[in-house]
């Protein structure tokens, strides 16, 4: 059988995209939500979700490109001058694996998200994390080390059939990882190749090569384009309207393709 896991980025980074992910799970396809618990819009995505039973909530752990749950004075060498983490993954990605310091200090951050996103009694619907940062050993290895303690059942591996990327090995790497631990992973997951572009042809091109078994569609949904903290000429707008096509959802229908989130399809 043909599972499927669509699921909306950035949730609680601003209304917008909380507008969106509600509009999109009552209205149309969309199963899942990936929750920056530091984000400026969190406690207003905490509140919808309360009242979107069937929507199933995740972590999207975020340490770059925005800020630090802890106090920056407390995580010194992920964050810059400003206290924000640093933009630049490659040298945040090498001080996280060389400096010993910096590495307990990510441990500690990391743990930080996962206990604010306990604290919202939402149940933990899987885990991922923003620009797919878990991908990194050191992360991947604090998740792995935690995750019987935060109940984590399903993390997103991005590796997109008929698009290679250089990070799949790693991708493969860590879904190797979690498996054996029996967390789920998807076998396919899309919206790399287009991302922030995922409109309704694109949607419907995914759906029309979906494997067998658990697959995850990601996008970035909102009702603005131009919300605060937006992504580079992503049209958030244009994938809203793709989760709302009453055409996207007959496809679906059609295809006999399980839709749902993590918790309700990874048994």
């Amino acid at each position: 059988m043909k599972r499927l896991v669509v699921t909306a980025d950035d949730f609680g980074n601003d209304v917008a995209v909380n507008q969106a992910v509600e509009i999109a799970h009552r209205d149309g396809i969309l199963t899942a939500a990936s929750l920056m618990v530091g984000a400026p819009a969190a406690a207003d995505a905490v509140a919808r979700a309360k009242r979107l039973k069937t929507l199933g909530v995740g972590l999207h752990l975020v340490l770059v490109d925005g800020t630090p749950v802890l106090p920056p004075e407390q995580v010194p060498g992920l964050v810059d001058g400003t206290g924000r983490f640093r933009d630049n993954m490659a040298l945040a990605g090498a001080a996280m694996f060389f400096l010993p310091a910096t590495r307990r200090q990510l441990a500690a951050e990391i743990e930080a998200q996962f206990a604010a996103f306990a604290a919202t009694g939402l149940p933990l619907d899987h885990v991922n994390a923003h620009k797919h940062f878990h991908l990194h050993p050191g992360i991947a290895a604090v998740i792995a080390r935690i995750h019987a303690r935060y109940h984590v059942r399903a993390v997103r591996s991005p590796r997109e059939p008929g698009h290679a990327s250089l990070t799949d090995p790693w991708s493969a790497l860590i879904a190797g990882r979690f498996r054996r631990r029996g967390i789920a992973v998807p076998n396919a997951v899309f919206g790399l190749k287009h991302s922030g572009a995922m409109t309704a042809d694109r949607l419907s091109a995914a759906i029309a090569v979906l494997p067998d078994g658990l697959s995850e569609i990601y996008l970035h949904p909102a009702t603005r384009d131009d919300y605060p903290g937006h992504g580079p000429a992503y049209r958030h707008r244009d994938e809203l309207a793709a989760l709302l096509d009453p055409d996207i959802a007959a496809q679906i229908a059609a295809a006999g393709v399980r839709l749902g989130s993590f918790a309700a399809l990874r048994d």
